[in-house]
């Protein structure tokens, strides 16, 4: 098994500067919204570069800020001029073909096997630079680089924490509807390096990441015998969470990462338990004799969303941690399930069933608020990018026939825009995706 958090990125230097009258800004609540024109010059180089490489980081960032619906990449045939590093750029001349951002780049090796990537950000009507950083990575993490320098840009013009440096894990499925064959994958969220975690050989669902990225926790069926795995990302390893003498799944990591919350089976009767990782120790935390799936925890720790059927039918309730106290938040016509709590707090993402319609929507945690953003004949699973901007999220789609069945992962804005596909390998299908948290 590769090694898959082996990249080391280093800041070398953090350069900020602006002035208190600076004005360029992205508004990211809005719906709809215009947005902002930014330029991304070729990117200088020296010391053997790469030109191919220079390019594709080019692209990179570009493709990065333009998928989030908040960008216009202004066309490169359109620039006016080309501003050296370290030159200052004729703001008027940039103005006149309505840039809002200029970016400037070069790229250069550093010693035998890196490179180092350096950008300047430009805010062309305050007719100052407003971001500065120089960052050092391997040639083979290259990608990385520019991912971290769009994070950089996207922070600094919408004041909120970018999600590109980031990964996703899924389950990737090929076959026919009924001989799928299902193996755990990993990929960057732009669908770039692909990876299998698990062999076509084991039965595998419901993957999550633990908060520092150095683990996965899936359920795998193996000796026909469903239970809760940990993958260690950096060895390959793989091991049974533990012996619980009954059917356990779908597990989530709390927020500190030292104990996982899953549902298991006892007698017949699903109920929610935590695991602590230090003691070993297995804790109820829901009773009754229906059935309680899908644990959430809050950011801070304290609360956890699930779906439950104590009322009769599938609806989301909030479980107080420290009180034991639970209350039932979904009171709308359908179905609730799979609550995924934003990194936030100020939403719960679900899926909604409903008219024989599949929804994705979000609430706040009070369960009001209700704003729907994607339906379709079958979609699950949403799960929050940093910074509680984006959903993503699989939605299945039927064959003209109806003989097949064709899933995609795909990313939402909260607003309900800019919905896109993650591309995948030709014939591959996606299904519960899970986004990580930034790489470390």
């Amino acid at each position: 098994m590769r090694k898959i958090i082996s990249w080391l990125v280093a800041v070398v230097s953090f350069v900020f500067m602006s002035n208190a009258n600076a004005e360029l800004h992205v508004d990211v609540v809005a719906g709809g919204v215009d947005p902002i024109s930014i330029a991304v010059q070729k990117f200088e180089t020296s010391g053997g570069v790469s030109s191919a490489d220079a390019k594709m980081l080019r692209e990179v960032v570009e493709n990065d800020l333009k998928r989030t619906g908040l960008f216009h990449i202004i066309n490169h045939d359109a620039f006016p001029e080309f501003v050296k590093m370290n030159e200052m750029p004729n703001f008027t001349s940039w103005a006149a073909i309505k840039t809002k951002a200029l970016v400037q780049a070069s790229l250069k090796t550093e010693g035998k096997d890196k490179y180092k990537l350096e950008f300047y950000l430009w805010d062309v009507n305050g007719k100052e630079q407003i971001e500065a950083q120089s960052l050092i990575a391997s040639k083979k993490s290259a990608r990385r680089l520019a991912h971290i320098m769009a994070d950089a840009i996207y922070e600094r013009l919408t004041g909120e924490e970018g999600y590109f440096d980031t990964q996703i894990v899924f389950i990737a499925e090929t076959g026919s509807v009924s001989n799928r064959t299902k193996r755990m994958a990993i990929m960057d969220q732009d669908g770039y390096g692909m990876r299998y975690l698990s062999d076509k050989n084991t039965f595998v669902m419901s993957p999550h990441f633990s908060p520092n990225m150095s683990t996965v926790v899936f359920l795998s069926y193996r000796n026909d015998d469903p239970m809760v795995w940990v993958l260690d990302l950096d060895t390959g390893d793989q091991t049974k969470l533990g012996n619980f003498g009954g059917m356990s799944f779908a597990p989530r990591f709390s927020p500190d990462g030292s104990r996982v919350a899953l549902s298991l089976v006892k007698n017949g009767v699903t109920n929610i338990y935590e695991y602590d990782i230090a003691t070993k120790g297995l804790q109820q935390l829901t009773f009754g004799k229906h059935i309680d799936t899908s644990p959430s925890y809050s950011p801070d720790g304290r609360y956890m969303a699930f779906n439950s059927d104590s009322s009769g039918s599938q609806q989301i309730h909030v479980l107080d941690l420290q009180t034991g106290k639970q209350q039932r938040i979904t009171f709308g016509a359908g179905r609730y399930a799979t609550p995924a709590w934003s990194p936030d707090g100020q939403f719960i993402a679900f899926t909604k069933m409903a008219d024989d319609t599949f929804y994705i929507g979000i609430m706040n945690p009070e369960g009001r608020h209700e704003k729907i953003l994607a339906g379709g004949w079958y979609m699950e699973a949403p799960s929050w990018a940093p910074g509680s901007r984006r959903i993503v999220y699989y939605e299945t789609e039927q064959t003209a026939d109806g003989e097949e069945r064709i899933s995609h992962i795909r990313s939402v804005d909260i607003t309900g825009q800019n919905i896109y596909d993650i591309d995948l390998k030709d014939g591959l299908n996606g299904t519960e995706p899970t986004w990580s948290p930034k790489l470390p």
